[in-house]
């Protein structure tokens, strides 16, 4: 990045930010902090109105925006796939917003580039598998998005597919909503307050959402990431997979997966989980090529699972 770049950058890194320190601006743009110093003087300068708070770092002045950017193509096509996106797969509000936006893109953009960014946008399509069509997940979006905002706990009915028998159970949850995530489907990141710590609810298990007459108070410092599969629970489980199916089970890793090894007698693969029932029809669905080796209870569970499947098909032969 040459400098009249960096000037630039660091003006709407301040400008999105509201205050940076030295270090933390010498950290985005992989330089020194004697080279921030330089540019910040050079900005100062140019007319820049930069306030500079000891301990602090520098903020712009309240009130300070820079004109209108411009866009290139790449650019220009990337905000507006992001805004088709939202406007396919959110509420009628945030819906209407990336319309809007996506308008004033258009609208500044010359016209060749206009032209470039219709081609790209022709030839580039996302496609989300199990987004929300029906009008009761678009309603519980809204409630949500408005919960989130406003700090309101909700109550919800919650289906979950994790008892022995795989009947599933149904549970009411008051929970504290912090943020949406869309992986495959719409996920609710929430404090739950049955079981006293984070959670994710899948949006198409959720019933009878309301909100309550209560708020909270989000984390300081919390974000918005994707949950660590080192974290996923205590139990250890082990998996050996036949050589002429380990491509495939690489290609098709369970979510749980932790480590992979390639070992004499096949591809052994660890998961971490907190229930056996989260991997039970992901393994059975690999046949006789693929063995537990570990825990002793889950093997017992499959043998089970098995003679139950084959007793259904005798009795039906």
């Amino acid at each position: 990045m040459n400098r009249t770049d960096r000037l630039l950058a660091i003006v709407l890194e301040l400008q999105g930010k509201r205050r940076q320190r030295a270090e933390d601006l010498a950290r985005t743009f992989e330089t020194s902090k004697r080279t921030i110093y330089r540019d910040i003087q050079a900005l100062c300068e140019a007319g820049v109105p930069l306030i500079s708070t000891p301990g602090q770092g520098y903020a712009l002045m309240e009130g300070y925006f820079l004109p209108p950017l411009s866009f290139t193509p790449e650019e220009a096509t990337m905000l507006l796939l992001g805004s088709d996106f939202m406007a396919q797969n959110f509420d009628a509000q945030y819906r209407a917003a990336a319309q809007s936006a996506s308008r004033k893109i258009e609208g500044v953009l010359p016209e060749k580039s206009r032209d470039e960014v219709h081609y790209l946008q022709e030839s580039i399509r996302f496609v989300a598998r199990g987004s929300p069509t029906n009008h009761e997940e678009q309603k519980k979006l809204e409630r949500l998005r408005r919960a989130i905002i406003e700090r309101t706990t909700v109550r919800f009915r919650y289906h979950t597919r994790h008892r022995s028998d795989g009947a599933g159970e149904e549970t009411t949850r008051e929970a504290d909503p912090y943020g949406l995530v869309f992986i495959n489907t719409w996920n609710l990141t929430a404090y739950c307050h049955l079981r006293k710590d984070m959670r994710v609810f899948r949006l198409d298990r959720m019933e009878d959402l309301v909100l309550l007459p209560k708020t909270f108070q989000r984390p300081t410092g919390f974000r918005m990431q994707p949950p660590s599969r080192e974290q996923a629970g205590s139990i250890i489980i082990r998996v050996l997979f036949d050589h002429e199916i380990k491509r495939w089970a690489r290609e098709a890793r369970s979510y749980y997966t932790v480590a992979e090894e390639e070992t004499s007698d096949g591809l052994l693969v660890t998961l971490k989980v907190r229930r056996e029932s989260e991997v039970m029809q992901w393994l059975l669905g690999w046949g006789q090529h693929a063995r537990v080796l570990e825990p002793e209870s889950l093997r017992l569970r499959l043998m089970e699972e098995a003679r139950g499947m084959l007793r259904l098909y005798e009795d039906h032969a």
